[in-house]
């Protein structure tokens, strides 16, 4: 198994019945890794604020926060599109080695459990998959298609209460379909 670009494992078999919150950030070269992984022109920065809390069973409730600054490409111009990707975070970790899934007990409106490996969860891969699903799919340039400094204006809208209503079918009747009531 290959370790993720943004690994921060904690232990949660001694944690605290209040629970614990944990700032993390990701350094020059792990926001590279993961700019690389998710194709990413820039990752400027990425942080999450995570609060482990004890959960039904043995069950491990993680909340926060995900902020990051990420420049990905344009789908139209390919031009670099900056922006400010801010994400809740929340997720359920048991420990089902040798217990049936069906035996732990958890939140049913809760996100999906995730599996517990030897009593620790890995926060930066956790932060790392929110970042990849909190990014923009198709991103685009403020005006992806400028218009060339010959071309004329777009024609203004007509005032509201004087638009044409258009029959296309009018036609077929004789009616010229230019106007409503024609």
């Amino acid at each position: 198994m290959t370790t993720p670009e943004f690994s921060r494992v904690v232990g949660v078999n001694t944690l605290p019945r209040g629970g614990r919150t944990i700032a993390i950030e990701a350094d020059e070269a792990e926001r590279a890794a993961l700019a690389r992984r998710f194709d990413l022109l820039a990752l400027d920065q990425l942080k999450a604020r995570l609060t482990l809390t004890p959960g039904r069973g043995d069950t491990v409730v993680v909340t926060g926060t995900l902020t990051a600054a990420v420049v990905q490409r344009c789908v139209v111009t390919l031009d670099p599109v900056p922006a400010a990707v801010e994400d809740e975070i929340e997720a359920v970790f048991a420990q089902a080695a040798g217990r049936d899934e069906a035996e732990i007990e958890v939140d049913p409106l809760a996100a999906e459990v995730e599996p517990l490996a030897d009593g620790r969860i890995d926060l930066g891969e956790l932060a790392a998959q929110h970042l990849s699903l909190a990014l923009d799919p198709y991103p685009r340039a403020p005006d992806p298609y400028p218009r060339a400094p010959d071309a004329p204006e777009p024609a203004a809208e007509p005032p509201q209460g004087e638009t044409e209503t258009r029959r296309p079918f009018a036609v077929l009747k004789g009616g010229g379909g230019d106007k409503a009531g024609q």
